[in-house]
């Protein structure tokens, strides 16, 4: 062998071992990193990223179509929503009022027989929430339906500038950030008071 050249060494059970627990930890590592750096962007925007179906909208105990409520039917958000337009949350419909129509209509759907089944044990549908501002805030739907009612068409365009057009989502998903800073330009925007004890108290 001639000085200089190098010998090819087969390296050792252990050296292979140890190159392989470091390959796999870092595999795992920029993983967990993608993740967590993930859940801080999505914290900071105050919605969920718009990739891999993670924006979607939650699964619901009941699949409720909202396209053919809405756009099918033409019906009303504050048909269902009837607190929205003189109290604090719009609220969501009892059992009850979804059977005035289900009791007849819709034989043979299998969300419909789900309905049936909470209305016939007396059970509240456990809807996941979708919207949520942070406890500390108090918002109130009313003031906001009775401003902006004449200018978007009434409850349903109102509706739409937080909501999105849910009319047309086949699963309800936030479409805005609902953050602070949101509400805020908005109140600029509208002429809206922006002193704390507004939504603050």
């Amino acid at each position: 062998m001639i000085p200089g050249d190098f010998q090819i060494r087969k390296p050792s059970r252990i050296q292979v071992l140890i190159l392989g627990i470091l390959g796999i930890g870092g595999l795992v590592g920029a993983v967990v990193g993608l993740v967590l750096g993930a859940f801080v962007i999505t914290a900071w925007l105050g919605l969920p990223l718009d990739v891999f179906g993670l924006n979607e909208g939650p699964e619901q105990p009941i699949a409720f179509p909202h396209t053919t409520h809405v756009k099918s039917l033409g019906m009303d958000c504050t048909f269902c929503h009837r607190n929205v337009t003189v109290g604090a949350a719009a609220s969501v419909p009892a059992v009850g009022l979804c059977m005035t129509c289900h009791k007849t209509i819709g034989d043979g759907n299998e969300e419909i027989s789900k309905l049936r089944d909470y209305h016939s044990s007396g059970l509240p549908i456990n809807w996941v929430r979708v919207h949520r501002v942070p406890d500390h805030v108090n918002f109130i739907h009313e003031p906001h339906i009775r401003h902006f009612g004449e200018k978007y068409g009434g409850p349903a365009g109102t509706c739409q500038l937080c909501h999105g057009d849910v009319g047309r989502m086949v699963k309800v998903k936030q479409v805005r950030s609902l953050k602070m800073g949101d509400c805020v330009d908005c109140h600029k925007a509208n002429d809206a008071p922006t002193d704390c004890t507004t939504c603050h108290y």
